[in-house]
């Protein structure tokens, strides 16, 4: 079943539960081939509005999941909200729940070098039986492509999670399926950005109540100030997504 989506700045966004992307996910393995999910938060956004390339990523994804307070509040904005925010943390969790259930392998790769590993041995303690197909940090770089679909090819996982940072883990997931289109072997793909650091403890989660109320990027911000750059995009993607609204709720 198609699940009902919006677009906010021509990026499609699936209204989709965290359950039911676990239940997407299953399906899309167990029919076979390549899929790729993205968790797309503002910055995915404002990058998308330059970067004709990035949008045809993400509007190739099996789903494009709200990640992202910002990506809620523009849908409520316009008058359809989605029923939540689906954290690629969160999914990456709930998802290896899933892969100990049903026995699928699972290969961690990117972030920096035993990361990864760091990462898997967490999983692993709250996952019972989770088999990790392998970790290795590589690179997007081209020179490292011949050796990462190697290690991957031998490892056989279900699940390919990919810690190189937006638009860089989105395109070489893309790439990836386009070399190995002819792959019947289900392999579900998803980048996961800072998840290794967050699970490994090289960073730290925000505070409960920070999350709950769609607070994380504040905290990001403290506690890295050299984000503030990116975080310039947040203030265009806000003013455009509530000039976005305001047109489409004048036509209502």
């Amino acid at each position: 079943m198609v699940p009902r989506s919006i677009r906010i700045l021509d990026v499609r966004i699936d209204d989709v539960d965290i359950d039911e992307a676990c239940v997407r996910a299953a399906a899309l393995i167990d029919a076979g081939g390549i899929h790729q999910f993205a968790t797309v938060n503002p910055e995915f956004v404002t990058t998308a509005q330059r970067d004709a390339h990035f949008l045809n990523v993400l509007e190739q994804c099996a789903l494009a999941l709200a990640d992202g307070v910002g990506i809620t509040l523009a849908a409520r904005l316009r008058g359809a909200p989605l029923r939540g925010r689906v954290t690629g943390v969160d999914l990456t969790q709930r998802l290896c729940t899933l892969a100990a259930q049903r026995g699928w392998g699972v290969f961690l790769l990117g972030a920096a070098p035993g990361v990864a590993e760091k990462a898997a041995a967490v999983l692993c303690l709250h996952n019972p039986g989770l088999r990790i197909a392998g970790c290795h940090a590589g690179s997007p770089r081209p020179e490292h492509i011949a050796e990462i679909d190697a290690r991957i090819a031998a490892a056989q996982p279900q699940i390919l999670f990919v810690a190189y940072g937006a638009p860089a883990q989105d395109f070489w997931l893309h790439e990836f399926a386009q070399r190995h289109s002819a792959q019947t072997n289900g392999l579900l793909g998803m980048g996961v950005g800072g998840t290794f650091d967050y699970l490994a403890g090289v960073r730290r989660y925000a505070p409960r109540w920070m999350r709950h109320i769609g607070l994380e990027w504040l905290h990001r911000l403290l506690s890295q100030p050299s984000r503030w750059r990116r975080q310039i995009s947040l203030l265009h993607f806000a003013a455009c997504a509530i000039a976005e609204a305001v047109k489409i709720l004048a036509h209502k």
